[in-house]
């Protein structure tokens, strides 16, 4: 299967610039696993604001939507 980065990056809400897995959700999903973490576009815009890709910071964030 062929990645779509060019597609991905129009929907990727990933704010933290010098990240290297932009557009490649297969390699940020991975690296957010193995850190117990959720990625970016899991969360609403403020919640991605805070950087914070925690399980706890995704509840609080979604509680407040």
């Amino acid at each position: 299967m062929e990645c779509r980065i060019k597609k991905n990056m129009e929907i990727c809400n990933c704010t933290y610039e010098p990240c290297s897995r932009k557009g490649t959700c297969c390699e940020c999903i991975s690296y957010h696993r193995s850190m117990n973490e959720l990625p970016a576009c899991y969360f609403t815009k403020r919640g991605e604001a805070s950087y914070n890709r925690s399980i706890e910071a995704f509840i609080m964030d979604y509680q407040k939507r």
